[in-house]
Formats: structure tokens, sequence, C-alpha cells
């Protein structure tokens, strides 16, 4: 489907096209595990067995590839195994990754405990400042990893300043794009290798499907990620396919919605003296504003804020709120909030990416926005 197209008209119908046999508007879930073959290694079609590939997961890989606008997609069992599949392509024993220093908890817990073993490196750093980036780069990094908005404290990273950072080491950009989603953010047009999504989070945006994505333009990448696909096996089912596809449908409303009621979130947070910090990249006091106005179309649907008092008021505004569940992960229609560290964050216990006792993260639903501020009012008391 031609990238001229807006994008939800892409989201809504590339790489689904109405079934040739039925006229089935919703493509059809295809369950079977296996497909026939007309002769030995002569398949009848395109697929041969649904770990290497299934049409319901290659409708969601097409509607995804087409919304980060790049030539290939690749969908995944949940986020981590995106990110795994990532890093084994592109890192070797003996390299090195630079990390933003507020990482997601699962990332640094996957470098930290699982690719240490395997001998990688990795460099905690500021991400919102291409120059501190620049000066961790080695001869060994491979990957600049990039959060923006990072998670949980919302530091905004210039893609664009990132990726000349790391094409003039040799090391590849690779960009998490959970948190503004393909309609707020377009990595690979700023100069991004790949770009990692949580699917579980916005694409998805119902709580009801885990998964994860690749999108590149690198040919030669798209090939490495197909093959870990088939070789380690770590691919949705074709039911996760469908939900995502259904899911991604209406990601332009929601995300309007998202943005509008966590500005909302933040402005009015901003004015309440329990409130000690609003970490939201749409208020202009946010130190990353002018480059987040510059690559996104709006700020997001995630509010991190700090309370007066510390952890126990962190703790006690969780644990008070009606409205918001307190649960992790983030991205779906429903508010939700908690406490990074102790929840999303726990594994960054005692190193420098862990984040603030007093840190709250709220991922702002779609609710009506009045219900929302008068359930934060409350639980503030």
């Amino acid at each position: 489907m031609s990238d001229e197209l807006g994008f939800s008209t892409r989201a809504i119908h590339a790489g689904q096209e109405p079934d040739p046999q039925t006229g089935a508007v919703i493509p059809p879930i295809h369950t079977s595990t296996t497909f026939a073959q007309d002769a030995v290694g002569e398949p009848r079609g395109a697929f041969d067995y649904s770990r290497a590939g299934n049409p319901t997961r290659e409708a969601a890989e097409l509607a995804l590839a087409s919304l980060e606008g790049g030539r290939f997609g690749h969908s995944f069992a949940s986020g981590m195994a995106a990110i795994d599949a990532t890093l084994r392509a592109l890192v070797r024993p003996r390299d090195h990754v630079i990390l933003p220093n507020d990482v997601y908890g699962g990332t640094f817990r996957l470098l930290d405990q699982v690719f240490a073993d395997w001998g990688v490196t990795y460099s905690l750093v500021p991400i919102d400042d291409p120059d501190a980036v620049a000066g961790a780069v080695t001869p060994a990094t491979k990957v600049v990893w990039i959060e923006t908005p990072t998670n949980p404290m919302l530091s905004i990273a210039d893609i664009a300043a990132l990726a000349v950072v790391a094409h003039a080491n040799g090391a590849k950009a690779v960009v998490d794009n959970t948190f503004a989603s393909p309609y707020l953010q377009q990595p690979l047009s700023l100069g991004a290798d790949v770009v990692m999504h949580s699917t579980t989070k916005y694409l998805g945006g119902h709580s009801d499907v885990i998964g994860g994505a690749l999108v590149t333009n690198d040919a030669h990448l798209a090939e490495q990620f197909e093959f870990l696909q088939k070789s380690a096996g770590a691919v949705p089912g074709p039911f996760d396919s469908y939900l995502l596809l259904r899911g991604m449908k209406t990601l332009a409303v929601r995300m309007e919605q998202h943005c509008a009621n966590a500005e909302a979130v933040a402005e009015m947070l901003a004015s309440h003296p329990k409130v000690s910090e609003v970490i939201y990249p749409g208020l202009e006091t946010h130190p990353g504003h002018a480059v987040a106005a510059k690559q996104m179309r709006r700020f997001g649907g995630m509010v991190s804020v700090r309370l007066v008092g510390g952890r126990d008021k962190a703790l006690a505004l969780c644990e008070r709120t009606k409205i918001f569940t307190l649960a992790e992960s983030l991205g779906g229609v429903e508010s939700l909030i908690e406490h990074p560290g102790v929840m999303t964050h726990a594994s960054a216990a005692g190193s420098s990416a862990a984040p603030p006792d007093d840190l709250v993260r709220i991922s702002v639903g779609i609710e009506d926005v009045d219900d929302l501020l008068a359930d934060l009012t409350q639980a503030l008391g």
C-alpha cells in the first residue's frame, strides 16, 4: 500500500485487503500450524509452517512496517523477545552497547544479567545529551540504544543527532518507540536503523495482547530478524496477530485522546502543592520540550510525577486512586498508575538506572478527562 496515503488509512488497510475467497473485510485468523505442499519441497503458497510464517502474522507485519514508514516488519511474542532479537543480530562477545541512564528495567536486566554473561558490556549515558553519548562511544560500540521518551523519566533524545553519532562510529541506532508509537514519531525517517516496539502497549492498545516488533529499511538486518524468528521461535500466534491488527486500526484516534488527556493531567498536577515535579515533554518547562516538538506530532500519553514527602507519599498516591488502576504496563485505553522503583524498574535497584523513590508513573487513558482529574485530586488528598 502506498506510503502516500494517510496514517489512519494505512492503519486500516495495509496488509489487510478483503479475503479473495470469501470477501471477508477483516483478514481471517489462520490458526493452521502447517500448510499443504503440491510436491516435496514445493509449498502451495508462501507458507509451509507457522513458526516460519503465517498469513495473519504477515498481515500484521505489513501494517507495522507501513505505519513506521519502513520496508520490513517483524513481529515477536513480546517486546523483550524483540529486544533480544535485535541484540542477537547486532552484538557479539566483547561488543559494547550504549543505554539511556534511565532505560526501561527489562532492557537493563537483559543487558546486565543475560548478555553480560556473553561478554557484552554497556554504558549508562544521559540519552538527551548527544555529546555525552559521543563521549561514551568506544571502538567496541555496536549499538546506541535510544528510548524517547524514556521510561520512566520521559527524557527526550534527539534521534537525528544520535543517529549521526552512531553512524560516525560504525554503530547502529536503535529506537525503542514504544512510548511515542508510530503515530507520534517516525524514527526511521530521522536516521534510525531499527525501530523496536512493545506492541503490548499503544499499538495493541487494549491490554489484551503481548507482543513485540522490529521495523527496518535494512535488507540485511531484515534477513537476520527473519532468521531469528524462525530459529529462536519467539513469534506471536495468529490470534495475537489478529488482536494487534485490530488495535492498530484505531491507533490515531486513541493517541489523540491519550495526548489530550495527558496534557490536562500534567497541567493540573504542575500546580498541585503536593507534587514537587511534573515530568511531561509537552510542558515548556521540560528540558526536552523543543526537541520533542521538532520530532513528535504530539507529546504522548505518559506523565511522571515526583511527590512532596518522598517514597511514602508516592506509594500512597498509587494506592488511593479509584479510576487509575494500580498495575504495571501502559498504553491501554484504561488509565494506569504505578511506582517504578518497586514495580516495573525493580531490576534496576541499586544501579545508576534506578528511578527516584518519589517517582510515580502514570499512563493516562482515554476516559473522560474530568473524571481522571478528580480521581488524582482526591488521591492526593
